[in-house]
């Protein structure tokens, strides 16, 4: 049998035979990179080492571990399996190759150059590895795992690695301490945490020769800190690498544009030790190896000289000649590699690579200044753009500007007449990705003059505004829009039709928001105006709060908890499937909620009965917008918020939104039984009692017209993701986009010129395949003509979402003085650990903050977490089940996040402008809604 293979020989499907670092320098080698010479002794030569001593069925025996063994119980074990490997003999015919293969890297082309003295200093104590006195050529031997150096798990540093071998015994000696590594303590528990069974993994080694070092380190083809792609992160120090990978030196940092070779940032450090080859010792890199006398060589650390302590390693000139490796190496891997690198006579040499792991998705520099698209202007985020708190997707960018613009324009000219607002005085434009509402300072003050008229029109409900006309005109004529286009076939639509649907409905849903803004402030001055009169002439001491008289009212976010509650309650009655459900992992069960197939080990029966009652609640709710932009999905699409909430409450956890409600309800009639008696006892009080009725009645009519309004913005939004991402479908066939999804990430006008170029034309009844896919279809390019444009976007909105938008811009004193106070947030520049809000619900709560940027981290809530988020919107009303209280960046004491709150029972701080910016996940808070104030509690010292 072959036992040993020359890198070159070891392709990329070896990993069973060479492990992952093997097959990593066989790809490395076949690409033409310089490697040093080298060879793997395959995972068959471990096999045969273990049967030969008779050790297989104790190794088993004593790695079997309980699921509760401690850091102990692992040691113990590790040290006995190692010992049965010290105490075996390595096979004849596995010495014999070893030894052969091992003479021929004396002779080997290899990549080393001689010390004579000058420059920089080497990590050879002799200048010599090809023999001479020590009778062999020096070599570093490092384990090779079959689960090790893959992009699905990173197992570095879980085996060993043995520098400056020397001999061919001493050579035997360190095969059979990398064989023994693979059980050392930290690597069987890194494999029991990561689900790797026992008989999955087993142990090539690689004998490569080394390579006199003047300096070494590692290189990272992208940027683990921000994810960039386009940048490479060098780590350099004087001597051998192998301290760089184990971070026992301090290393120059470099990062460098990989298009272009450009340093963009350099470190350098003051070094003040080196790793170098040792002489005579036996100094491995593995703990235990230096009682190994055997194993010969190894490695030592100095000081470094003084001339070179704060030296660069690597100048410009050669930090870009690494990168260009690095480059081709990434290139040819086809994903970002962690290499190991080492410089000799000024040639650098590639030692391995494998895959980077946990590699975030890259993030662009987060902005720092905010220039102004139309100077002569003001920019205000309230109002629409409160339910856009992120950067916006460029797509609903281009679409929403236009929209509110026209919206904005045509109910100002109706209300208050045609020559207010003209073209170009209004807009949605968006700076550093941030929608803001623009108004040109001239149109500032004409609206600002005609509020007086406005407020008249408002309240006589002209232009369809108000109460009466959302509830008898704009809400109707949305679910009319959204009606006419839901009995289309979205997949037999044109591209252009898709396309005007989708502005079609986002129009519609734009004039109905714009018809809610004129509901809001009828609501906040009837809630106002009676807590102004109850507090002033009605309440004494001893009196409830004014929302006593508020709560326990239907709302369409409240009938939504309830629905949940009550398919809950409907699950635990039905044999079986409360525990299915909470068996199944979250996602799988939104998947099959999509697919309408039943999730795996999950029994059918089950599935059909809990599929169509879930399907109704989401037909009915599941148009709650977490956020305006089309690019987050609302429940309709993906329904994991919610199934986190029938999980939370079939566990028993939370309260009966029923049962709350009534409580509510009674204690609300009964207060007002209670007050409108005593009113009626005197003169005076019978004086107050009737227009305290009918500012009552007023309130507790509007309020929950506002929320029923709020909660129906989204109505058309599960439509127009359903047309966006068709005609997105349709440009992945076309070779424009990577992902159905990627269309969102287009502008507007590259859109409309894929339709117009038929590059989304619809499938022919009865095919799986677009219209004309040869003539409308994009060929030739190594990948989609607009992927990396959209990736571009991606990184420069995630650099843009860490931002802390400014609520008015320009940020002048002048601005803060005339408007600040008329923000939906609190100044961004508090400071200290007390964060200042405004306390929209009373009480008092300390518990452990958990920070939410969206659906997607909704899953992280645990019950009694403080809630802290930019905004909430009636789709996150399921959260606040879960939660002791919220705070959050945007809102005020009667926004959504308010009302929900109170009708609970929780605190609440809202609009503190920072809270997302300041708050950590995990840290602990109390939340005081009565003071309005949020303080971060340290642990005592």
């Amino acid at each position: 049998m072959t036992y040993i293979y020359n890198f070159a020989e070891v392709q990329a499907g070896d990993v069973a035979m060479a492990g992952g670092k093997g097959v990593g320098l066989g790809k490395l080698v076949r690409a033409g990179l310089p490697v040093p010479p080298g060879f793997v002794l395959t995972t068959a030569a471990y096999e045969a080492f273990v049967d030969a001593n008779g050790i297989q069925a104790r190794i088993q025996e004593l790695a079997a571990l309980p699921s509760e063994a401690t850091p102990q119980d692992y040691e113990d074990a590790s040290v006995a399996i190692r010992d049965l490997f010290t105490g075996g003999s390595m096979p004849a015919a596995i010495a014999y190759e070893l030894a052969a293969a091992y003479e021929g890297l004396r002779g080997a082309d290899g990549a080393t150059a001689p010390d004579d003295g000058s420059g920089p200093p080497d990590g050879d104590d002799d200048g010599d590895d090809d023999g001479g006195d020590d009778g062999g050529v020096a070599v570093a031997v490092r384990s090779s795992a079959t689960a090790e150096d893959l992009a699905s798990a990173s197992f570095a540093g879980q085996q060993e690695t043995y520098l400056n071998v020397r001999g061919a015994e001493a050579l035997d000696a360190a095969v059979i301490d990398c064989w023994s590594s693979l059980w050392t303590a930290r690597a069987m528990a890194y494999r029991e945490r990561e689900g790797i069974a026992l008989g999955d993994v087993r142990l090539a080694v690689v004998v490569q020769r080394m390579v006199e070092a003047e300096a070494a380190g590692v290189m990272f083809t992208a940027n683990p800190a921000n994810g960039r792609r386009d940048q490479i992160v060098i780590s350099a120090a004087w001597g051998l690498g192998e301290s760089v990978v184990s971070g026992t030196v301090t290393t120059d940092d470099i990062v460098v544009e990989a298009g272009t070779g450009r340093v963009l940032s350099r470190r350098t450090a003051d070094k003040e030790v080196m790793t170098v080859y040792a002489d005579g010792a036996a100094e491995g890199a593995a703990d235990g190896a230096a009682d190994r006398a055997a194993v010969q060589g190894g490695t030592t650390e100095r000081p470094v000289p003084t001339a070179l302590r704060t030296q660069a390693v690597l100048d410009d000139g050669a930090a870009a000649a690494l990168a260009r490796h690095g480059t081709r190496i990434s290139d040819y891997f086809g994903t970002p590699q962690d290499i190991e690198w080492a410089r000799a006579d000024g040639n650098f040499f590639m030692l391995q690579s494998r895959p980077i792991t946990a590699l975030p998705e890259p993030v662009a520099d987060t902005p720092d200044t905010w220039p102004l698209p139309y100077p002569k202007g003001l920019y205000f985020r309230a109002s629409i753009v409160e339910q856009l708190p992120d950067p916006l997707s460029p797509l609903f960018a281009d679409l929403i500007d236009g929209s509110v613009t026209r919206s904005l324009k045509a109910l100002m000219n109706e209300a208050v007449g045609s020559e207010v607002v003209r073209d170009g005085d209004v807009g949605l434009p968006t700076v550093n990705g941030y929608a803001y509402y623009y108004y040109r300072t001239s149109a500032m003050w004409r609206v600002m003059g005609k509020s007086p008229a406005a407020m008249v029109a408002l309240a006589r409900g002209k232009a369809h505004m108000g109460m009466d006309g959302w509830r008898n005109f704009s809400h109707p004529r949305y679910k009319q829009v959204l009606k006419d286009w839901s009995s289309k076939s979205v997949g037999e639509l044109s591209g252009e039709e898709l396309l005007a649907g989708v502005r079609t409905l986002l129009d519609a849903g734009t004039v109905y928001y714009t018809a809610v803004e004129s509901v809001i402030p009828i609501a906040a001055m009837s809630e106002i105006s009676f807590r102004a009169y109850y507090d002033k002439l009605i309440r004494r001491a001893g009196d409830p709060p004014a929302e006593t008289f508020l709560l326990g009212y239907d709302s369409e976010p409240i009938r939504a908890e309830k629905s949940l509650y009550d398919l809950a309650a409907w699950a635990r009655d039905v044999e079986g499937l409360a525990p299915a459900i909470l068996n199944q992992p979250t996602a799988a069960l939104a998947e099959s909620q999509r697919s309408w197939l039943p999730p795996a080990g999950m029994d059918p029966a089950l599935w059909q009965q809990w599929h169509p009652r879930f399907q109704a609640h989401l037909d009915r709710f599941g148009h709650a917008v977490y956020n305006l932009d089309f690019l987050s999905p609302v429940p309709a699409d993906d329904p994991s918020a919610l199934l986190d909430t029938v999980k939370f409450y079939l566990r028993g956890q939370g309260n009966d939104p029923h049962e709350r409600q009534r409580l509510s309800a009674a204690r609300r009639e009964d207060q007002t039984e209670r007050m409108l008696a005593r009113l009626g006892r005197t003169r005076l009080g019978r004086s107050r009692r009737a227009p305290f009725i009918r500012m009552l009645r007023w309130a507790q009519k509007s309020a929950p017209i506002r929320e029923d309004a709020l909660a129906d913005v989204g109505l058309a939004w599960p439509l127009i993701r359903r047309m966006l991402l068709e005609l997105g479908q349709r440009l992945v066939y076309s070779g424009v986009i990577a992902a159905p999804a990627d269309v969102f990430w287009l502008r507007q006008q590259e859109l409309q010129s894929a339709v117009e170029f038929g590059l989304a034309a619809p499938k022919p009844p009865g095919t799986t395949e677009p219209l004309a896919p040869v003539a409308a279809a994009i060929t030739g390019a190594a990948r989609p003509v607009r992927a990396d444009v959209v990736e571009e976007r991606k990184m420069l909105w995630r650099g843009q979402a860490k931002a802390s938008a400014p609520q008015l811009l320009p940020e002048t004193r002048w601005m803060k003085r005339a408007f600040e106070s008329m923000m939906p947030a609190r100044s961004q520049e508090q400071q200290g650990d007390v964060i200042k809000g405004v306390g929209a619900s009373a009480g008092r709560v300390s518990a452990s903050a958990r920070v939410l940027g969206g659906p997607q981290d909704f899953g992280q809530m645990s019950p009694g977490e403080v809630l802290v988020a930019r905004i909430t919107t009636p789709a996150w009303t399921s959260l606040f089940a879960m939660a002791s209280a919220v705070v959050t960046d945007v809102g005020g004491p009667l926004s959504h996040s308010s009302i929900v709150a109170r009708e609970y029972g929780i605190p609440a701080v809202l609009g503190t402008g920072v809270a997302t910016q300041r708050l950590t996940s995990g840290q602990q808070i109390t939340v005081d809604g009565d003071a309005g104030t949020v303080t971060v509690e340290h642990p005592p010292a």
